[in-house]
């Protein structure tokens, strides 16, 4: 038997960029519960990185209130089976106006995965070209700016950067020495 059987699902919440489901679950044990999953389509982000700087982006996020920086990152919600590679390279497009001669694959990571079943791509862009930003409405707040590696660190320690996508993706990247 599998670590835990799905009994049935239901969805109880959904919107073009996600669903929330409730499945009813049985345990190895025989007990039953509830789990509560949010499916949305798989993202990249991007390490837009050229010259020992990195381009950022920052909007305002509601479920925290307030506007954050975090490295180009999305999904394709009309698409979600969207190559990962077409679409870092349009994440990053159209949402710092650059382009890539190159995309190193670094990895795929879980985001949240005690309720999120997103996996994350990353990417490293380098040969970097402005070609003009292309914002969906729902950006329509966002900006972007470079800053060099070592002030992008700062931010991170000393708790500018928040975002755990940010934060995971560039330490994989340094960590395989890709930085």
């Amino acid at each position: 038997m599998a670590e835990i059987k799905q009994l049935n699902s239901k969805i109880v919440y959904q919107n073009k960029w996600m669903s929330v489901r409730e499945d009813k679950l049985l345990r190895r044990s025989g007990a039953e519960g509830i789990y509560g999953v949010v499916d949305k389509p798989d993202c990249a982000a991007i390490l837009a990185i050229d010259h020992n700087v990195i381009h950022l982006v920052q909007q305002y996020r509601y479920t925290v209130q307030q506007r954050c920086w975090e490295i180009p990152q999305g999904a394709w919600e009309s698409n979600p089976d969207a190559d990962h590679l077409e679409l870092a390279k349009g994440e990053l497009r159209e949402e710092t106006g650059l382009q890539a001669t190159a995309m190193k694959y670094v990895g795929a990571q879980f985001i949240a995965y005690g309720f999120l079943n997103q996996t994350c791509h990353v990417y490293l862009a380098t040969g970097l070209t402005n070609v003009g930003k292309k914002l969906d409405t729902e950006e329509e707040d966002l900006i972007s700016q470079s800053f060099p590696l070592g002030a992008f660190e700062q931010m991170i320690i000393e708790g500018d950067i928040k975002d755990c996508v940010t934060v995971a993706a560039y330490g994989l990247a340094k960590l395989k020495g890709l930085i």
